[in-house]
């Protein structure tokens, strides 16, 4: 399974790219050109390959955060509890779920071995505003896992807002999580559930 992430750090590394020189790409180019940049450099940088978690960090950090809509994957992971948090509340979530994913995925970064990222076309009508972007991971003497990636247009670029892996949404995963602690702890307690989390995974990766 670590080497597994690895992959979707791989794949995941499609969307990590300036905000501008994604502006005009259609979400599959944009998915499919970059992921062969990014598993480029994860190939040839030793220190992530080695499990360096400041340089990990600082890729994700730097890389991904502008082409994910964090406060909407929020938002969909809270489900009804998002409408019953107060604004900074809100905020708060969103910046401790944020800090989550980026330790996660960071710390997957080391285990990519030469896997293969099949990004398919995209089939949906140019207007579309709203797509899911599918690919494919192969592995020698593994099945293909499928990574599908959902993306919204906004009016600067396309956002991911959900990954599935799989067959398993990563907001539907969270979305479980984060109510059955709402419900023993309320939203606070989730608040405090996930900065202590985000610790653990800080003091680990020191």
């Amino acid at each position: 399974m670590n080497r597994f992430l690895g992959t979707l750090i791989g794949a995941l590394g499609a969307l990590l790219v300036p905000a501008a020189s994604g502006e005009d790409m259609a979400p599959d180019v944009l998915v499919r050109t970059v992921t062969e940049e990014v598993i480029s450099v994860v190939k040839q940088d030793k220190d992530i390959l080695a499990g360096n978690p400041s340089k990990s960090i600082a890729l994700v950090e730097q890389k991904v955060l502008p082409h994910f809509n964090f406060t909407r994957m929020t938002a969909l992971a809270m489900g009804v509890n998002w409408r019953k948090a107060t604004p900074e509340q809100q905020q708060l979530l969103v910046e401790h779920f944020r800090t989550l994913l980026v330790r996660t995925y960071s710390t997957a970064l080391s285990a990519y071995r030469n896997q293969v990222i099949d990004v398919k076309p995209l089939r949906a009508p140019a207007a579309d505003a709203d797509v899911i972007v599918r690919s494919e991971v192969r592995q020698s003497g593994a099945e293909p896992v499928s990574i599908d990636y959902s993306l919204e247009k906004t009016s600067s670029s396309w956002k991911v807002y959900d990954v599935t892996v799989g067959g398993v949404s990563l907001v539907t995963t969270y979305r479980d999580a984060f109510a059955h602690e709402v419900r023993n702890t309320g939203i606070e307690g989730l608040i405090k559930a996930l900065a202590e989390k985000n610790r653990k995974l800080d003091t680990k990766a020191s």
